[in-house]
């Protein structure tokens, strides 16, 4: 399995779309066994949901996410964990551990850097 968080370098982002990297996690037998950091290569609408099926991806974790991006991912089969909060090898433990809940945070408007899920 393998897990994305969208995140500010080590800690998860309040907006999927406007994240500056994904931190990148191998799960085996519900652990760690690899992770990495890749940027964030542009946000278009519908093209990032696509780019992290390509790359295997089977959750994707963030702060918020919008609405399109929600429906993509699940017509992709990739289950989406919102509100999440910390650092991201943190969260993916708890996801793994299933004490991560979803708070289902959509953001319904592009223009709102760092007002997701109010």
């Amino acid at each position: 399995m393998k897990i994305a968080v969208a995140s500010e370098k080590d800690r998860v982002t309040e907006h999927f779309g406007h994240c500056e990297n994904f931190n990148l996690f191998e799960i085996e037998n519900n652990q760690i066994i690899k992770s990495e950091s890749i940027p964030n290569p542009g946000h278009k609408p519908g093209f990032l949901p696509n780019f992290l099926h390509d790359l295997g991806v089977n959750v994707i974790i963030s702060g918020g996410m919008g609405g399109g991006a929600i429906n993509i991912f699940n017509e992709k089969g990739i289950q989406v964990v919102t509100g999440a909060q910390g650092r991201a090898a943190a969260v993916v433990e708890s996801y793994l551990q299933g004490t991560l809940k979803s708070t289902d945070s959509v953001c319904h408007e592009h223009q709102h850097h760092g007002e997701c899920g109010h």
